[in-house]
């Protein structure tokens, strides 16, 4: 490999004069790292991968909406969140539904972003970071924000843990139960839609996947304890992008191909030990036919 092609990928050129700058976006990503880890597993539960994508898309429209105009950035990408959460969680009550809702969604909010981003007479850095991330992007007052929202997602989490897990895994049986399903399926969209809109300042609208899935899909590959998925998670996505954070300050590149090669590569070991423990007859994967009876015990 060209020696200054990689040193433009991993150059550490006074690092720690340059470690200095990104502090706030280190504790930004450890924030995100834990809110997308355990809303990951619930993602994954109620096969909500596709919408993640969906939500992002209106999330990086309504931010390049507040680029135009001027206003906060942050605020503009949770409206654009929130709208499609809400429209996804309301219309989108089946599977196949929410699907059709996700895919109309999805290029008309990419269309918008795009369009706003064509107007806005600034910087193309902040056009791109916005797809991609930026590693000097987070400020004192977006930090505040994201700290509050991150704050009040997690909160909320484990306030309604037990219900959204046995809702997530038999839907029907808890709703015999007497579990408001549809309420807590709003509910979840909208924490959804807050944590996919903290993560797009992090990792950028284009790859928000590699926070609020992969994390959780990798746990889920080594280990079907309800206690270890979401803690593997959480540490699978702080590492992802805390990582990708120290790696991208050497080489002045986005953040967002360090975060998501890192977070691959974890995805790709846990296959890995998954599938040997299934070959030796004691897998750790787990099991979606089994998911249920432990969601349901624990919930009743």
């Amino acid at each position: 490999m060209n020696p200054d092609l990689w040193h433009q990928i991993f150059g550490f050129d006074n690092y720690g004069e340059l470690l200095v700058l990104v502090r706030n976006s280190i504790i930004a990503g450890a924030l995100l790292g834990v809110v997308g880890g355990l809303i990951g597993p619930f993602v994954m539960m109620r096969d909500l991968a596709f919408a993640v994508h969906g939500i992002s898309e209106l999330s990086f429209a309504g931010a390049s909406a507040a680029l135009l105009f001027g206003v906060n950035v942050v605020a503009g990408s949770i409206g654009g969140s929130l709208l499609a959460a809400l429209l996804i969680g309301v219309l989108g009550a089946k599977a196949r539904e929410r699907n059709s809702i996700i895919a109309v969604l999805m290029p008309f909010g990419l269309g918008l972003g795009i369009l706003f981003l064509a107007l806005y007479p600034g910087r193309s850095a902040n056009k791109f970071g916005l797809l991609t991330g930026q590693i000097v992007s987070v400020d004192n007052p977006q930090l505040l924000m994201l700290v509050i929202i991150s704050v009040v997602v997690i909160a909320a989490l484990f306030v309604i843990w037990r219900p959204l897990s046995f809702a997530s895994v038999d839907a029907d049986v808890a709703r015999a139960k007497g579990l408001p399903v549809t309420g807590l399926s709003i509910a979840f969209m909208i924490l959804l839609g807050l944590a996919t809109a903290v993560s797009i300042q992090i990792v950028g609208a284009l790859l928000v996947l590699s926070l609020l899935v992969t994390p959780a899909a990798a746990a889920m590959r080594v280990t079907s304890s309800p206690l270890l998925t979401p803690l593997l998670s959480v540490a699978f996505a702080v590492t992802s992008v805390v990582g990708g954070i120290l790696l991208a300050l050497g080489g002045g590149l986005p953040i967002s191909p360090y975060v998501t090669t890192i977070s691959f590569l974890i995805y790709i070991v846990c296959r890995v030990i998954g599938a040997r423990r299934t070959r030796r007859g004691n897998s750790g994967r787990l099991d979606p036919a089994a998911t249920p009876v432990t969601a349901a015990a624990a919930a009743r």
